[in-house]
């Protein structure tokens, strides 16, 4: 094959992926418009969905299953173009079906017991609610455990072992996922494996869970306003994870070069996702205890009347302003230069 065939075959593979992953935004933000003109808090709801899903594409895990696969095809001569797509596309997966189901037995359970309805909304709210806190704890307990690590590395101390454990304490799934990429042989290989670390219900559970307290705490929210939250996450995610190749795998690379970056960039990702699932988590929590607080009190009615989508609209903010800190924090206080390791300088 000349080299005139392989641009024309690469600028089609790329086109194609991109053709879906823009069919999929079309998708998403179709169902979100079909709904917000009745329940506008839907459109906070929306945005952190998406804001979500391009997070995720961000997580170690996910950018080691990927690049790791792409190193993997590119040494067998084949074509990795489509690794990260069909990662992302296993991954959603689960988020779609989690939400259809949720958004069929919370119908179900309307219809049939109509007063179940003011319990299910509680029921829902407060299982959100606990779930991300939890999540957000188990997050939060790595972080500190990430910085004395950190700290410690002052002392010319390596640990990068210990890293590896921490960051391998935040994904079960993904610890047990990652040996199957050894049978990964083509790029469409990788759905499954996308599917399985979808398993881990760190993010689908997020989504869909805010999907039912949404729907819990709107009456007859319809399934296709539950769906675009789980379309507008897989989209993205599907939007980083197929330019893997352009712009993931140079943040894969950069920080994973040496210890420093690599705890400084987890530092980042971690302390995000603590920061939402505590702050959604809460706000659901305390949603929970005010409407069963006989009280005028103007912070109780201040809190119940505080929706979702206030509260997406706030998160992308910080998590703007977070990546900004993080990154004007590593240039303006030169961490790398004055936190490396010897053998780490030797080696740059």
């Amino acid at each position: 094959m000349n080299v005139g065939a392989k641009t024309l075959q690469k600028k089609g593979s790329w086109l194609g992926y991109g053709t879906a992953v823009a069919a999929l935004h079309a998708a998403g933000i179709a169902s979100l418009a079909a709904v917000v003109p009745a329940h506008p808090t839907l459109l906070g709801l929306g945005l952190l969905a998406y804001t979500l899903g391009v997070r995720h594409a961000f997580d170690a895990d996910h950018i080691a299953a990927i690049d790791n696969t792409v190193r993997k095809l590119l040494q067998q001569g084949r074509n990795p173009r489509g690794v990260g797509f069909f990662f992302s596309v296993g991954h959603s997966t689960v988020v779609c079906l989690m939400a259809v189901v949720t958004a069929l037995a919370a119908g179900w359970a309307i219809r049939a017991m109509p007063s179940l309805q003011a319990v299910g909304g509680v029921i829902g709210t407060a299982v959100s609610g606990g779930f991300l806190l939890v999540l957000g704890v188990v997050n939060l307990m790595i972080l500190i455990q990430i910085l004395q690590v950190f700290f410690r590395m002052r002392t010319g101390v390596n640990e990068e072992g210990r890293l590896e454990e921490l960051l391998h304490a935040r994904g079960l799934i993904a610890r047990l996922v990652t040996p199957l990429l050894r049978f990964v042989g083509r790029s469409w290989h990788v759905y499954p494996i996308g599917f399985l670390f979808g398993l881990g219900f760190d993010t689908a559970s997020e989504v869909s869970l805010m999907a039912l307290s949404a729907g819990a705490g709107q009456s007859g929210l319809p399934v296709v306003g539950v769906l675009a939250l789980p379309l507008l996450f897989a989209a993205g995610m599907s939007l980083f994870d197929t330019a893997d190749g352009i712009f993931m795998s140079e943040a894969y690379t950069w920080a994973f070069r040496n210890p420093v970056r690599k705890i400084y960039y987890n530092l980042t990702v971690t302390g995000l996702a603590a920061a939402a699932a505590l702050l959604i988590g809460s706000v659901e929590l305390v949603q929970v205890v005010a409407s069963h607080l006989r009280t005028t009190s103007g912070f109780w009615t201040r809190i119940q009347e505080l929706d979702l989508g206030s509260v997406g609209y706030v998160l992308v903010v910080l998590f703007g302003l977070a990546w900004a800190l993080s990154y004007g924090a590593w240039k303006v206080f030169r961490i790398e230069e004055r936190w490396a390791l010897p053998q780490d300088k030797a080696r740059d």
